[in-house]
């Protein structure tokens, strides 16, 4: 058992910081990635019965135009919104038991990367994803989305209490629920060791919790931490699922 504990330290020592934190952020990459890949199936049985759009032509090129997707890619999109937001309930907007059926299986439950997906999907704070809340969060993890975008998303991701600041005890809960979803095992003693070295190099006034000013220097000398906060698969959907553009209709 000491032999374990002297290894699991060995390879914890050879870590650099960003390279222990960064790991909290791969969750949530990962579940948007199963959102997609998981939800692109719908699309290759053609006898489903249409969902009727709840959003007009002008809606989606406007969503093209504030976002890095083209038209036919907002088209997609909203087809699997669509998909995903009638599972359950046939109202056009996304339950956090229609997220959570697409992504577990599972209609109940607790699950913390869960919750912070759907938070942070859910930017009225309603209790719903609308489609245009789908499309804009999407569009952060876009590979030509812009750095500061990206930022201040991975900001509020560990932001877990919305106070404005990176408290101690949200990155370990971030840490902790990442060690429990990978099935990595973690002592106590070096789980401190990453939070303590996160802290000494992140808050830079010392005042045991990080802003967002001590955020964005942070992650700027540590790019590898925003590495999960773009998924190449977003660059060109129509490309990586043809299947979406069966119902759309629109050619760019």
């Amino acid at each position: 058992m000491g032999a374990a504990a002297s290894s699991s330290t060995s390879r914890s020592s050879s870590l650099t910081v960003g390279e222990k934190v960064c790991a909290a952020l791969i969750p949530c990459a990962v579940v948007l990635e199963i959102l997609i890949y998981g939800f692109a199936s719908c699309f290759d049985d053609r006898r489903s019965s249409p969902v009727k759009p709840g959003h007009t032509f002008d809606d989606v090129t406007r969503l093209a135009r504030n976002s890095p997707f083209s038209v036919n890619e907002v088209e997609a999109l909203r087809e699997l919104f669509n998909r995903l937001s009638n599972s359950i309930i046939t109202d056009g907007l996304i339950h956090k038991e229609e997220l959570q059926l697409a992504l577990l299986n599972s209609a109940g439950g607790e699950n913390l990367f869960l919750n912070r997906v759907f938070d942070l999907f859910d930017e009225k704070q309603n209790g719903v994803i609308e489609f245009e809340e789908f499309v804009h969060v999407l569009s952060i993890f876009h590979p030509h989305a812009p750095m500061e975008q990206k930022i201040d998303f991975a900001f509020r991701l560990y932001d877990l209490r919305r106070t404005g600041f990176i408290e101690r005890e949200e990155v370990k809960e971030m840490i902790v629920a990442t060690l429990k979803e990978t099935g990595m095992v973690l002592s106590e003693e070096i789980l401190e060791e990453i939070i303590d070295n996160t802290f000494a190099d992140a808050d830079a006034d010392m005042d045991g919790r990080i802003n967002k000013d001590e955020w964005r220097n942070f992650v700027i000398r540590r790019p590898q931490l925003l590495k999960n906060m773009t998924l190449p698969s977003l660059r060109d959907v129509t490309t990586a699922f043809p299947s979406f553009i069966f119902n759309t209709g629109v050619d760019d």
